[in-house]
């Protein structure tokens, strides 16, 4: 947080920098705003129909219908007691969904804010060359010296959210496939069933919502590895049209995008579109095994 906070204030000393960042800020905060909804509705279609059912404690004749199965050690003998373990269970349920959401959202925003800073360096490289022909050598030093400092910057940061969620992202993937093939294989095996039309509406939310939550952590790594790379063609262009004595520093960027900036589940998978494909394959070969032991 604080190295986006020393990002916010040298982008408030040049309006492309600002404009860039705010744009990226707005971005961040839709998504939110999206996933946190696209949550909501995923736990109340799960927990509404049990939420909203009525039924008679007093005169009831098998066990209580509950979002979750539960094992009280305590019986259920009134409406309000019956309520409040419903009501309960909304909320963890809704609470679990939301920290979840925020935790992708972070992802994305932590993303987006360092392909900003990148944009930003691009656009620095777009401007050097006629400044450097308006100025003078020591001025061209100073400013390729500010533009390599914001690149290690750009690489520190991104060294963070790699160390910060690639644990993360590699228990999410491992927890996925294995929902992604669960729901998918109740999904498909609720059609025959009389009450199909509840059971599908209860999973297919929860469906997207677990593939999505993959998705944007592929699309994440994927997102970053190809700014880091436009940074590599940006300065390799402008390295063109230099002094040889001001393009030999240069150099040291372009030596350093060769080594692409990644996101990785667990040092082990790079987080890439091509990632996600592989989860769905896997997912969809695992569901195929589930249906023909049934």
């Amino acid at each position: 947080m604080s190295m986006m906070s020393n990002d916010w204030d040298e982008c408030t000393k040049s309006n492309d920098g600002l404009r860039e960042t705010e744009y990226k800020a707005k971005i961040s905060d839709r998504l939110m705003n999206s996933i946190i909804i696209l949550h909501t509705m995923a736990i109340s279609a799960y927990c509404g129909g049990t939420v909203l059912k009525r039924v008679e404690i007093a005169n009831r004749t098998g066990e209580l219908p509950y979002v979750d199965k539960l094992n009280l050690p305590f019986d259920v003998n009134t409406q309000l007691m019956y309520r409040s373990i419903l009501l309960a269970e909304f909320f963890i349920g809704i609470s679990m969904c939301w920290l979840a959401g925020v935790t992708n959202v972070l992802l994305l925003s932590l993303t987006l804010h360092a392909a900003g800073q990148m944009d930003i360096l691009r656009n620095w490289f777009t401007q050097l060359v006629p400044r450097a022909k308006a100025i003078k050598h020591e001025s061209t030093v100073i400013i390729l010296k500010r533009i390599v400092q914001k690149h290690q910057k750009i690489i520190d940061f991104s060294e963070c959210i790699e160390s910060l969620y690639t644990r993360i992202a590699f228990l999410i993937f491992a927890s996925n496939m294995i929902m992604i093939c669960s729901l998918g294989f109740v999904i498909v095996t609720a059609i025959d069933r009389p009450n199909a039309v509840e059971q599908i509406v209860r999973s297919l939310l929860f469906y997207t919502i677990t593939n999505l939550e993959a998705f944007i952590f592929c699309f994440a790594g994927e997102y970053l590895n190809n700014k880091s790379k436009s940074v590599g063609i940006a300065a390799y262009n402008t390295w063109y049209d230099l002094e040889p004595s001001d393009g030999r520093v240069l150099l040291i960027i372009i030596l350093r995008s060769q080594k692409q900036l990644t996101l990785t589940a667990g040092k082990m998978v790079d987080l890439s579109l091509e990632s996600f494909t592989n989860i769905m394959k896997a997912s969809g070969s695992y569901l195929s095994v589930l249906l023909a032991m049934q």
